[in-house]
This record gives structure tokens, sequence and C-alpha cells, in this order.
């Protein structure tokens, strides 16, 4: 069980979660959180954002496995690009 601690709030609205709770929730300093205002307080809940890097490259790599598969050229795609432009 977590003992209860006092955090203050910092004059720009910080607030410090406590180091054992931090350690216990396995919480890093890139973690996202979500205030929620309930009866009498806040509750902030974590939040796990998408890796938008990775998840552009998985599908790129997939993008590309199906034109290969369907032999869609370079050739292919500048033409439909030249007539999607034109609608």
């Amino acid at each position: 069980m977590v003992e209860m601690e006092l955090v203050k709030m910092s004059p720009k609205g910080q607030l410090v979660v406590p180091k054992e709770i931090r350690q216990l929730e396995k919480f890093k300093p890139s973690d996202r959180f979500v205030p929620f205002h309930v009866k009498g307080g806040i509750l902030f809940k974590r939040v796990k954002m998408p890796n938008v890097k990775a998840e552009f490259t998985s599908l790129a790599k997939e993008i590309e496995k199906k034109f290969k598969e369907k032999r869609v050229t370079k050739k292919d795609v500048d033409g439909a690009v030249k007539w999607a432009r034109k609608r």
C-alpha cells in the first residue's frame, strides 16, 4: 500500500507525482495523462500515444509489398496522380 503524501502545486500549475507512485506505476517522463474532473477533485489517467513514425513506416512497407505483388510501377502511380488532379 502506498503511503499518502502531500504534494504542492507550483506557480506554473505543476504537480509532482511522488516517487513511490512513479515507480509502482512505472511512469516515465514522456508519459501523457488526461485530467478528469470528479466530485471533490481531479483524476489523472495515463494514455498511450501512438508512435506515428513507426506506424507510418509499417504502413509504407505494407503498401510497398502490395505494389510489388500487383506489379504497380512508378509510371502507374504517376498516371494515377495525374488522373486524380484533373478531377
